[in-house]
């Protein structure tokens, strides 16, 4: 059965600031994990959940992004000339996946001011969102576990992981009523409680569906924590109006926004690579003889 959500949104133009110097000029989306960048992960996850247009919320040296998913005929037309059909295959694929499209926010002003961008293409329905520093692999994927819960019972939909209680001053985190095992009806969240004022251990991960009439409601909204337009600010006004729902995702999280992060994700996921796997058990056995 074809998805109903078609779109799908990265807010990808924030500075990298974790991963500086690397990511002085080259953006943090595009960082290697084991053999794509980062933000490849994600478009295969919305590609998989059924969406099949990219909306990517960029800034300035975001450049790569669109040329990652572009055509490259001199790279073309070199693998068609070694005959390295396998790989030119790989690499057409990549631009006929799914439309792309590139929207600028010219500001930081926070991840609520960043989904208000996408306004002028998913104005009129709803839309998937996918934060790329969460790398979620799942089968269904996780987007797409959202979005069997949005057909099931309408609304918008954020992804929910149980945490333990000392780290939910890190994240968004709800107070819900439990609809069905693992499925929640969202009555109330909070941006980073201080320690020990957390109405719950359920904190809000990087992917949601959200009701296109969030777009009025971040418009109207002044800023939240940070200085920032928060989009949690903007669901918790939206929950008064409209269903929301909270799921507890099936699959494996890696954060890839900070170097420790991302390196355990490299590592991980590198171990499950049938090729890399030995080459990292060799290193380990190598460091340990040392």
């Amino acid at each position: 059965m074809p998805s109903s959500i078609k779109k799908c949104l990265f807010p990808v133009a924030g500075l990298g600031t974790r991963f500086l110097p690397a990511t002085k000029e080259i953006a943090k989306e595009m960082l290697p994990l084991v053999d794509r960048p980062i933000i490849a992960y994600g478009v295969e996850e919305a590609l998989a959940a059924g969406c099949r247009e990219m909306v990517m919320i960029t800034g300035r040296s975001k450049k790569a992004i669109e040329d990652y998913f572009d055509r490259s005929f001199e790279l073309e037309e070199m693998l068609k000339a070694r005959n390295k059909r396998t790989l030119y295959d790989e690499v057409i694929s990549l631009s006929e996946m799914a439309d792309f499209i590139y929207l600028r926010q010219h500001r930081p002003l926070g991840l609520g001011h960043a989904v208000l961008c996408g306004e002028p293409v998913c104005r009129n329905e709803y839309f998937g969102v996918i934060l790329p520093d969460d790398v979620m692999i799942a089968r269904p994927s996780v987007l797409a576990q959202l979005i069997a819960v949005h057909e099931e019972r309408g609304g918008s939909v954020i992804a929910l992981e149980e945490v333990p209680p000392e780290e939910t001053s890190r994240y968004g985190v709800v107070r819900a009523e439990e609809a069905a095992p693992g499925l929640f009806a969202i009555r109330d969240m909070v941006e980073k409680p201080a320690p020990g004022t957390a109405p719950s251990n359920l904190a809000i991960m990087g992917r949601y569906v959200l009701s296109p009439s969030i777009f009025p409601i971040l418009t109207g909204q002044q800023a939240g924590a940070g200085g920032e337009i928060q989009l949690t600010d903007a669901i918790r006004t939206l929950l008064s109006r409209e269903p929301v729902w909270g799921v507890v995702f099936h699959g494996r999280r890696f954060d890839c926004g900070t170097q420790p992060g991302w390196l355990s994700a490299n590592i991980q996921l590198a171990m499950d690579h049938p090729e890399l796997r030995e080459v990292v058990l060799r290193a380990v056995a190598q460091m340990e003889q040392r």
